[in-house]
């Protein structure tokens, strides 16, 4: 089914929805990104067509307000029967179209007269035992049941969330928002499987701080909300930040934050992007070492990218980035896709991590054993091609990135190689994922970074490397157009200017494959450092 939010505006973002089955390991691409099978709950039978029927039921049964159910569900599972991971130590899975987890699936299960099971994983009884628990709630805090806008403080308690601020993000601008706006989702042949129509009320609760919003340290689009939950990288190139995990949250996004931004949990994440897209939180700077990921690195695990790191904690040389929803989630909205992107690509800019699915990675693909998310349904060819659109990288016209190690590199535009006797190293500061040295003589063996353009285009040609006092001062890097013509050269300082883009200069090159080699033939007694290049 696709789902739409304030589908009474002119325009409105879908979400598509398909099997909620057992969870496969996430793979670099999702079979589909619109499957076309029919919904199923967690013990394979099919999820009913049309959910109004069940919310009606429920709410009536535990003299709910059916508005309410709808609004709470679509808030914590933009209406998905979840099957949720215990992402984070002490937080119970979340299950079903209410997520329910910990004493409120138990005590709902009880009070509806079903068994927990069957309240994880059948559609009507999980929305049962949420109506039943929202009931007692409400009566335990003697709410006045025909009053929408009372209900919230029996909202928030549901919720879990303890942090205020947090509570009144999930109420004001989660629940709430969901009541004012309104929502329809539609089933694959354009049916209507469940719908809430604009209810205006205003939560007798109390609002977000209205303050200035601190920005992001490392990203400007975000919120501050700083978390305890840190320390120092370690130094050297273990250190250095080189890969993006993705997460989700196995909750909402107000939940989320709030969690991570306790002391009491001991975990973090650097960032945290809500369901929409409308709003990210940073809660670690990138250059600190946050606690997201309980898993040393296996390169086996990830294509036998970065071997040398095998054994090192992931958190050493990772960033983390959280999302609202499931690791079962059948889709993601594409609000948070882009979101997602437009900050890896940020992040992956500012740290020179390479913008391919070896480098921006699953934390399940990392931590199989106890991991899958993002999920079998995380949209990876989508992402990494959106990120590389953002970064100015996914189309002939954008810059091209040569690293030296050929798995970092698009086959179609860009490859490195090396004649005669090249070594590969792994001080810090380097791009992608090390790079090759060569003692300086009077011979004819280069590294070559090739690089394919589409039609004759003048281009500028930056170079990294990492400095050292052993550098020559005078490393030659000579272009060549794609007949083999020389088009310019130029002699580097490599002793300075390390771990960042130095230009190189401006040429006109040739439609096919043009070069950039880094000669070796210059003063003896130094080495010259092959690391990368970039074609803009």
């Amino acid at each position: 089914m696709s789902l739409f939010r304030n589908p009474f505006a002119a325009a409105a973002a879908a979400l598509v929805l398909s099997a909620c089955g057992p969870q496969a390991q996430p793979t670099e691409a999702p079979p589909s990104e619109t499957p076309s099978q029919p919904s199923t709950d967690t013990a394979g039978s099919t999820l009913p067509r049309e959910l109004d029927p069940l919310f009606a039921q429920a709410a009536q049964e535990f003299n709910v307000p059916v508005e309410l159910l709808k609004a709470v569900s679509y808030a914590e599972t933009r209406w998905q029967m979840v099957v949720g991971e215990a992402e984070f130590p002490g937080q119970q899975p979340a299950s079903g179209l209410m997520a329910l987890r910990g004493e409120d699936l138990e005590q709902g299960a009880a009070l509806a007269g079903v068994t927990v099971e069957a309240a994880r994983t059948d559609a009507l009884s999980n929305l049962r035992a949420g109506a039943a628990r929202l009931s007692q709630l409400a009566t335990d805090a003697n709410v006045e049941r025909g009053d929408l806008a009372a209900w919230a403080p029996v909202v928030a308690q549901l919720s879990g969330i303890t942090n205020p601020e947090a509570q009144a993000e999930h109420v004001h601008r989660g629940v709430y928002a969901v009541l004012n706006e309104g929502a329809v989702a539609l089933n694959q042949d354009g049916s209507v499987a469940a719908s809430l129509e604009p209810v205006q009320v205003e939560a007798k609760f109390e609002r977000p701080q209205v303050r200035a919003m601190a920005a992001g340290p490392d990203y400007g689009a975000a919120v501050w909300r700083p978390s305890p939950n840190y320390n120092a990288r370690p130094t050297g190139t273990a250190g250095d930040p080189s890969m993006i995990i993705i997460h989700t949250c196995e909750g909402s996004y107000s939940s989320c934050w709030s969690w991570l931004t306790n002391s009491a949990s001991q975990v973090s994440a650097h960032y945290v992007v809500n369901e929409s897209g409308s709003e990210i939180s940073q809660l670690v700077r990138e250059a600190s070492r946050g606690w997201h990921i309980g898993a040393t690195y296996d390169s086996s695990l990830n294509g036998g990218t970065s071997s040398w790191l095998n054994g090192v904690s992931a958190n050493h040389f990772t960033i983390g980035i959280e999302h609202g929803g499931y690791a079962s989630q059948t889709s993601f909205p594409a609000g948070q896709i882009d979101a997602s992107a437009k900050l890896s690509c940020d992040i992956a800019r500012d740290n020179a991590i390479i913008k391919d699915s070896y480098h921006i990675v699953a934390h399940g693909r990392l931590q199989p054993a106890t991991r899958t998310d993002p999920g079998p349904n995380w949209p990876w060819s989508t992402y990494i091609s959106k990120i590389n659109s953002y970064c100015g990288t996914a189309t002939p016209t954008g810059e091209i990135f040569v690293d030296s190690n050929n798995a970092n590199n698009d086959a179609s535009k860009a490859k490195f190689s090396t004649t005669g006797a090249w070594t590969d190293g792994y001080s810090s500061g380097y791009y992608g994922s090390g790079y090759y040295y060569a003692a300086t003589e009077a011979i004819s063996a280069p590294a070559t970074f090739e690089f394919y353009l589409p039609t004759a285009q003048t281009r500028t040609i930056d170079a990294w490397w990492v400095a050292g006092t052993n550098r020559s001062a005078t490393a030659p890097f000579i272009a060549y157009n794609a007949s083999g013509a020389e088009v310019g050269r130029v002699s580097v300082n490599q002793q300075v200017n390390g771990s960042k883009w130095v230009t190189l200069g401006t040429y006109s090159f040739t439609a096919g494959w043009n070069k950039i080699q880094l000669s070796r033939w210059t003063t003896p007694g130094y080495v010259v450092m092959a690391d990368a290049v970039r074609v803009r």
